[in-house]
């Protein structure tokens, strides 16, 4: 690598940093000397935080054009990160706030050391046993590393760029997009239906209430094991049944097309419980006077529902689309692994079980870090869409 490109991706950085601050800071009528120079060190310090620890690697002449730009792309985050903190903090010096304001109200800590004091045994937990492995997985993905050999080579960021040319990871990308889309909508759409079955006034509701929501207690492996039996191609109770009834059977976990619908319908029965116990508790809060209201003035069973019912559970509605995207990214492992181990032909295997596949099976520590960061980093930009589009559309009013 030519010793100025260091040089020359810092300058061009700094370069990148004051003109993004003072676009941020534009408002300003005064110190645009200061936010120049407080931006172009931004900068410089966003990207050297990505490309210093990667030694500048990607900018190699022999590196390919993938690697090139999945640099630039490092060095952009960096810049964005670094310098939107220099902007918040430099715009409340020129306008003389307060950065700390010290609560003097009862009950308060009159200082920051005694609160941090108390903090401490739990911040201790959390930076040896979340934050120091969350940041070691960004150095695993860096090298070839495999599980049980000491010995690692640095391989720059080959275990990112590769993922674009592999096939059977697009294909895991595919399947996890639509098979959470699949389970996503029809949780949340059974659980309503159900849950307004079940809110329904009559003898002995508090008994079968308990009983829709008993699944959501029963572990991913014990419900994958539960529909292993179920699922069965030769000795399966729902495939009896379809023979016995309508004269055919599938072949759920056997058929490539067939065998996501049985993770799906799984993956469904098990976070049904939990969302109909939320929509439960917003039915509760709907306010009869309105439904009374638009009952009076001619409105029938459909129309009181769409425009009433279900903009009124538009915050739960929302929650539960998170929580649930959550597990079908994450929580589906279990019910995969023991419902059709990724099979067949690959046709269940989720991002998250490509991780376990090749960081356990595979023994390759560096590219299962590298795809559990993608993983993480795709599950947070889909929460970060849905809060800044279907977060939007929330009604909290009354």
């Amino acid at each position: 690598m030519n010793p100025s490109t260091p040089l020359l991706v810092l300058a061009v950085a700094a370069a990148v940093g004051a003109v993004l601050l003072n676009l941020l800071l534009r408002k300003q009528s005064r110190g645009m000397l200061l936010v120049s120079a407080v931006g172009a060190v931004s900068g410089a310090v966003g990207a050297a935080a990505f490309m210093v620890p990667l030694n500048f690697c990607t900018f190699e002449a022999e590196r390919d054009p993938v690697d090139f730009w999945f640099g630039i792309g490092l060095s952009a985050i960096g810049i964005l990160a670094v310098t939107g903190l220099a902007s918040w903090v430099l715009n409340s010096i020129l306008q003389r706030r307060r950065l700390f304001e010290v609560q003097s109200s009862p009950g308060a800590f009159r200082g920051s050391g005694l609160a941090f004091l108390f903090l401490a045994p739990t911040l201790i937990i959390l930076v040896l046993f979340l934050y120091y492995p969350f940041i070691d997985t960004f150095r695993l993905a860096t090298l070839l590393a495999r599980l049980g050999i000491p010995r690692t080579a640095f391989v720059c960021v080959d275990n990112f760029t590769r993922l674009v040319s592999n096939n059977d990871y697009l294909q895991v990308l595919g399947n996890t997009i639509w098979q959470s889309i699949a389970i996503v909508g029809f949780s949340i759409g059974l659980a309503l239906l159900i849950a307004l079955a079940a809110y329904q006034p009559v003898k002995g509701a508090r008994i079968y209430r308990a009983l829709l929501i008993w699944p959501y207690a029963i572990s991913p492996v014990v419900a994958g094991i539960i529909f292993l039996i179920l699922f069965n191609p030769t000795g399966g109770i729902i495939n009896y049944a379809l023979q016995s009834a309508f004269n055919f059977s599938i072949p759920w976990l056997n058929n490539p097309s067939a065998a996501p619908w049985a993770v799906i319908i799984v993956s469904v029965w098990k976070s049904l419980g939990f969302n109909i116990l939320f929509y439960i508790a917003g039915l509760q809060n709907v306010p009869k006077d309105l439904l009374e209201a638009a009952a009076i003035d001619g409105a029938n069973i459909f129309q009181r529902f769409f425009r009433i019912t279900v903009p009124m559970l538009s915050p739960i509605t929302f929650f539960l689309i998170i929580t649930n995207t959550t597990y079908a990214f994450f929580d589906t492992f279990g019910t995969i692994d023991t419902l059709t181990g990724g099979g067949p032909l690959r046709s269940t295997a989720s991002m998250m079980y490509s991780v376990y596949e090749v960081g356990i099976q595979n023994n390759d520590l560096g590219k299962a870090a590298a795809q559990s960061i993608v993983l993480f980093i795709f599950v947070i930009g889909l929460t970060i869409v849905q809060f800044r589009t279907a977060g939007q559309r929330v009604n909290y009013g009354a």
